[in-house]
């Protein structure tokens, strides 16, 4: 682990070296460290960074304490570590929604330019569930029943990325379908297990307890590969549906102008926690996988996300908040 140690100025007068001070900087961290999930306890990302949270302080011996911060699509809890002190004790660990919120509202920050990308914690997608007496087995068969009965097709979704993974997929199948928007994933998965609705697009993790209950089928992951949790279900990529793929994370963020030292660490923190057996046990039980990409990737990749939103914005493509 890279530490902030003493550091030595020399001061230069007429040619001359003088010694100065040495002042000590204390290692990070120093005191409590805050990652704020911007969302309600409970549900994914906060159960994520709550392994995590667990995994650091045992790494360096100071408390790491989630702090649940919910509202506005994560604008009240990300708006709160933008304004913090860009010392490292405040971060906030949002989902790939917070790169959407520009375009889909008018956050008091902006989204990329006023934090810090720090570490990629995990990687998740959506999955396509049909009720498991709905009248078609896979994708080409929900394709050609839809476009027989235009309109006539609901599914749900429970948040705006769902939303818009589904509204992709339908625009590149070429179907009319309607969309059921409901608050959270319960209400959606009491009327998908019930028969009261025929499709639903939802996370792995929920898909996954889903499943032993035999009362829905996975008809395609959203992802650009087929998921490790679902090894035999086609992707929407394989069946000619890249144009609907959707990679989601759970990221973690500082305050813009975080210090690099402070970064670094913190990633390098992360990635080992991730190979700790109880944080792995953790991700596979909500069927996520780690994604170690480095602060470097990571805002290339938030930076390619942000313009994927502002394209399908532009398209009338994007679901308003």
């Amino acid at each position: 682990m890279t530490k902030i140690g003493l550091g030595r100025r020399a001061l230069v007068a007429a040619g001359l070296a003088m010694p100065a001070i040495a002042r000590a900087q204390p290692a990070w961290p120093s005191r409590p460290v805050r990652i704020v999930v911007p969302y309600a306890p409970g549900g994914g990302t906060d159960v994520t960074n709550r392994a995590y949270a667990e995994a650091l302080t045992r790494r360096f011996g100071t408390a790491f304490v989630v702090e649940n911060r919910p509202g506005g699509n994560g604008i009240i809890g990300a708006e709160a570590v933008s304004r913090s002190q860009a010392d490292g004790t405040s971060f906030v660990a949002p989902n790939i929604t917070h790169t959407m919120l520009r375009h889909i509202t008018n956050p008091p920050f902006d989204p990329v330019a006023d934090f810090t990308p720090v570490a990629l914690l995990a990687s998740y997608c959506f999955v396509l569930l049909a009720y498991v007496d709905a009248p078609f087995r896979d994708v080409p068969s929900l394709v050609e029943y839809a476009r027989r009965r235009p309109g006539e097709v609901a599914y749900g979704t429970a948040d705006i990325a769902s939303a818009y993974t589904a509204a992709q997929f339908t625009s590149a199948a070429g179907v009319d379908m309607t969309e059921v928007r409901y608050q959270g994933s319960g209400q959606a998965v009491g009327n998908l297990t019930g028969g009261h609705m025929p499709l639903a697009w939802m996370s792995t993790a929920t898909v996954m307890t889903l499943l032993p209950g035999g009362k829905v089928r996975p008809l395609a992951v959203s992802s650009s590969r087929r998921s490790a949790f679902l090894p035999d279900t086609p992707s929407l990529q394989e069946l000619g549906y890249g144009a609907a793929n959707f990679d989601g994370w759970f990221g973690l963020f500082g305050p813009a102008r975080l210090p690099e030292a402070i970064t670094s660490q913190m990633h390098a923190a992360i990635i080992e926690a991730s190979r700790m057996p109880a944080v792995a046990e953790r991700l596979r039980t909500l069927a996520v996988e780690p994604w170690p990409a480095s602060p470097a990737e990571m805002a290339s990749i938030v930076a390619e996300d942000d313009r994927r939103w502002a394209a399908a914005a532009a398209a009338g493509r994007l679901p308003r908040s």
